[in-house]
């Protein structure tokens, strides 16, 4: 077992399609919370992950509400640059979901109320010009230190 990426209504098919690369690479599950920006069979989300898509484990669920009443009760985190805590200093455990928001939106804010505990991010710069990394780097930066805690277990 390893852990699960969660991506919040994601709107652009290359990020999607590279971090679809990276789970299926490393045997993270991905999960995709409608409504998406693309269609799941877009070019460039498909150019993106190259040939690794047959060994994507993934699950798309329709609505913020169907992936909480079915995930509700494991173990979540929240990547977000509101976040107190850093994403290294936090204990992943197999089976943990890890959530990004989308990149125009981030998260709604009745996640941050519900899951304001475990709320993590990765260090930055503190800069008014600048606002966040490129999901698909948050995304793979945040994945490989679950693995890193977990053995890197395959």
């Amino acid at each position: 077992m390893s852990i699960n990426i969660v991506l919040f209504q994601p709107e652009i098919p290359p990020n999607t399609g590279n971090i679809a690369r990276t789970c299926a690479l490393t045997g993270i599950k991905l999960h995709l919370i409608k409504p998406l920006g693309f269609h799941i069979d877009d070019k460039s989300l498909k150019r993106a992950g190259l040939d690794y898509w047959h060994l994507l484990n993934l699950e798309i669920h329709e609505s913020l509400e169907d992936f909480l009443e079915k995930y509700g009760n494991e173990k979540i985190f929240l990547s977000t640059t509101k976040a107190t805590q850093y994403h290294s200093d936090v204990k992943y455990e197999n089976g943990c979901f890890v959530m990004f928001g989308k990149e125009t939106a981030g998260l709604p804010d009745s996640l941050h109320e519900k899951y304001k505990n475990d709320e993590i991010k990765i260090p930055m710069l503190n800069h008014e010009d600048v606002r966040s990394l490129n999901l698909s780097n948050s995304v793979a930066i945040i994945a490989y230190e679950a693995l890193r805690q977990l053995g890197y277990k395959f």
